[in-house]
């Protein structure tokens, strides 16, 4: 199937989509924050720039949007029928990237949880949260 829009209609709406602040990340970090858990935002000196980090949990939390970042097995993970091999390398190359941070954190310490957009929906968000903030607890130093 064609894509229904036009190539600078595209263009331009794939240029609003925003890699941070998102509407799934805005509601692990509202979550967190009523609840008590304090964190800082996107540092630059970790591997991966985590979306929140918790040095008083030894735990870092990435929010992943499921297209962005091939949540297989996932109904909002789907390649784009056009230009499929340009897609399939940019999503899995962005997985791959993912792996090797998660990877890299790990090894320097830190414990890694990867929230995804599809358990923040309203079916699952309520019970994803709350593990959240069982395994924050968990890690308690």
């Amino acid at each position: 199937m064609a894509d229904v829009h036009e190539p600078e209609t595209r263009s331009y709406n794939m240029s609003k989509i925003s890699g941070k602040d998102t509407k799934p990340e805005m509601i692990v970090r509202k979550f967190l924050h009523t609840n008590g858990f304090r964190y800082g935002l996107h540092r630059k000196d970790l591997p991966g720039k985590p979306d929140l980090v918790m040095p008083k949990y030894n735990t870092v939390i990435f929010v992943h949007g499921c297209f962005w970042h091939a949540h297989e097995d996932c109904k909002y993970f789907k390649i784009p029928q056009t230009r499929t091999e340009w897609w399939k390398e940019k999503l899995y190359g962005n997985k791959e990237r993912d792996e090797k941070h998660i990877q890299e954190l790990e090894d320097l310490g830190w414990n890694v949880i990867v929230v995804w957009e599809c358990e923040m929906k309203p079916d699952k968000k309520t019970k994803t949260l709350a593990g959240l903030a069982n395994n924050l607890q968990n890690n308690l130093k």
